[in-house]
């Protein structure tokens, strides 16, 4: 009989830190690749939700996450093309987090992740 590992870890943590650990969480099991910045970005998309690219991308620079207003829009075409972030079908002004994330980024959190971990067994 095969005997499982539990591993039992209690954080408490920034509400920032809650929405970046379920980004890197997805992407991490889909595959995909991101560095610190576009996490960011991600993340603060994840807390503004449904917001106007212009004033997103004002936002960025604000707070250093990129230098420039165009990098910013570089920044949110690269995930838009990575499924990470989608835009209002309507107008296309209009940017959230692609809901397939499931992030969750309002009030307290609480998160409880279940992940099984099995070594290939020939």
């Amino acid at each position: 009989m095969t005997q499982v590992k539990k591993v039992d870890q209690k954080v408490k943590t920034t509400l920032q830190n809650t929405v970046k650990y379920q980004i890197l969480t997805y992407c991490f099991f889909n595959g995909i690749h991101i560095n610190d910045s576009d996490l960011n970005l991600l993340a603060e998309l994840a807390i503004c939700d449904n917001v106007e690219v212009p004033k997103f991308c004002k936002i960025l620079t604000d707070k250093n996450i990129f230098k420039s207003l165009q990098s910013a829009r570089n920044a949110i075409t690269k995930a838009q093309k990575r499924a990470l972030v989608d835009k209002e079908s309507s107008n296309k002004k209009r940017i959230f987090l692609n809901k397939e994330i499931n992030v969750q980024s309002e009030g307290i959190v609480l998160l409880d992740f279940k992940i099984l971990g099995q070594g290939d067994e020939s």
